[in-house]
């Protein structure tokens, strides 16, 4: 089958592109809009930017039920911050809560019987049972469209992190089985990280300085 995507509707594409670009990390990302309250919502259009500076982005897509921007994207807009919980498995469920579109007056964190973590650089409370959050500044903002099935990049520099002692090793890195982080799929699935595997990189063949 070969497709022009131009031929095919905008949630016919979301499927297709969900589907195929798998699993996806989870950015769980807490906000506050104008008036100090605070939001929180997963996306799973989330990653890394690169590390000098650490940099991490997520894309809010525009809303399918009413078209407008998601609240999240108005917060980061106005106040310029935000925080990245990472979603281990046992998250999963009060992290599903999260994703309901509710008013924008409603608090996430009340919703899903989440506890706040006061943050340290930035305004946006974290998930205080998040083993790792990023607090983060708004760098820029690259829309994408406004039209249904849109969307826009968040980028945002990691200003400073929080990281439970217990999914370190040693001092830089991040054990995935006590992380246990999960990923998304399609639809309603979801993948755990439990089946794991290595490979050694093979060395850089480029002809470099001594």
């Amino acid at each position: 089958m070969e497709i022009t995507p131009t031929s095919l509707p905008w949630n016919s594409l979301y499927k297709i592109l969900v589907g195929s670009v798998v699993p996806r990390p989870i950015g769980w990302i807490s906000s506050i809009d104008a008036e100090g309250r605070a939001n929180l919502a997963p996306f799973s259009f989330f990653n890394v930017v690169c590390a000098n500076p650490p940099t991490v982005l997520f894309c809010p897509m525009i809303r399918g039920t009413d078209s407008s921007q998601k609240d999240t994207l108005g917060n980061v807009r106005a106040s310029g911050e935000f925080v990245v919980n990472i979603v281990s498995e046992d998250l999963a469920g009060a992290m599903n809560i999260t994703s309901t579109e509710l008013p924008a007056s409603v608090d996430e964190f009340e919703a899903a019987g989440l506890e706040k973590a006061a943050s340290t650089r930035v305004r946006p409370p974290g998930v205080a049972a998040s083993r790792i959050r990023f607090e983060c500044k708004l760098s820029q903002i690259h829309e994408i469209s406004r039209e249904p099935g849109g969307g826009s990049i968040v980028i945002g520099e990691v200003v400073h992190i929080h990281i439970d002692e217990s999914v370190l090793v040693g001092e830089d890195k991040i054990d995935p089985a006590v992380l246990r982080p999960i990923g998304k799929l399609a639809g309603n699935a979801y993948c755990r990280v439990t089946d794991l595997f290595e490979l050694v990189r093979p060395k850089s063949q480029l002809d470099l300085p001594k």
